[in-house]
């Protein structure tokens, strides 16, 4: 007896069941979204047959787990079963969203605004408030809640960084430090350059040396977009909070978002005595001690323009 009943209800649960998804679709199951209305942007989108069906089917199966929030993405012939235990495990879509290291915050705002995928209205974040990092984010989801996760993440890269400066380190709060890490975040793009960059600026400051920094001169002009042509002889002697070359010490404040690597760099640059730098051509720098040394590899960087054609 027992046993035909566990086939009658098996059968009856197996004609309940909400079939197949008729057709490819991605649905966002908002926060807070009970079965029934979860079953409903289902069946619209084409992820099952029937909302009804997809009810009973779950009701019968004992399947009353709650269902998670996201973006799930179903393919055409997905069981209703595979389909509830998808919203059930929470097994969502990653959407992706990515800050280079050294992205200036207007740039981080125009990205985020341009992304369809996400929804509601934010000022421009402070800048060097956000980790450079590759950040998941849910569709539909606000973007002043992405912007949080990136401003979340800097706040425990810096609470991680900060006791573990060594002896040389300049700064002395994390505005200073945050704003050094982007200045040597923009000079180079080699990695193992950046603790050489930071000792040349750290040997400037605490001889009190302009820090004459090219992209500080850029950053009151554009906000830390590319400027597009060369700096003008007016721009580099116009005294203001940034420019470097009007100036001695650091700017009031970051010009861009630095990445951990840059923090980790202005807080512990290497021994070196240099306090000048230049292209070499390579994609790297020559460092000097000295005018003179630094002088020398200036000519050589303007003789490999010329052989280039840039000069």
């Amino acid at each position: 007896m027992r046993g035909l009943l566990a086939l009658l209800f098996a059968l009856l649960l197996s004609a309940c069941s909400a079939g197949s998804a008729p057709r490819d679709a991605e649905v966002v199951i908002p926060a807070g979204s009970s079965l029934t209305a979860a079953a409903d942007i289902l069946e619209t989108a084409g992820g099952i047959e029937s909302a009804s069906s997809f009810l009973t089917y779950a009701k019968l199966s004992g399947g009353d787990e709650p269902i998670k929030p996201g973006t799930y993405r179903i393919e055409k012939g997905t069981s209703g079963e595979a389909v509830l235990r998808m919203l059930q495990d929470g097994k969502t879509v990653q959407h992706y969203v990515t800050v280079p290291e050294g992205l200036p915050s207007i740039m981080v705002w125009d990205r985020l605004m341009a992304n369809d995928d996400l929804t509601g209205k934010i000022p421009v974040p402070a800048e060097g408030s956000i980790l450079p990092e590759t950040y998941a984010y849910q569709k539909g989801e606000t973007r002043a809640a992405v912007v949080a996760r990136m401003q979340e993440a800097m706040d425990k890269a810096w609470a991680d960084l900060w006791p573990k400066r060594n002896a040389r380190a300049f700064p002395k709060d994390r505005n200073e430090a945050i704003t050094l890490a982007s200045i040597i975040e923009k000079e180079t793009p080699v990695a193992d350059e950046l603790t050489t960059v930071s000792a040349v600026y750290t040997n400037r400051l605490e001889l009190g040396m302009m820090l004459q920094a090219d992209p500080t001169i850029i950053y009151p002009i554009t906000k830390g977009k590319a400027l597009g042509r060369r700096i003008r002889k007016s721009e580099i002697a116009d005294v203001n909070d940034y420019n470097t070359y009007a100036m001695a010490g650091l700017p009031k404040g970051p010009i861009a978002n630095p990445s951990r690597a840059a923090i980790a760099a202005a807080l512990n640059p290497n021994d070196s005595k240099a306090l000048y730098f230049v292209a070499d051509g390579k994609g790297g720098h020559i460092f000097a001690g000295t005018l003179a040394e630094h002088n020398a590899n200036v000519k050589k960087w303007y003789a490999i323009r010329r052989a280039r054609g840039e000069m």
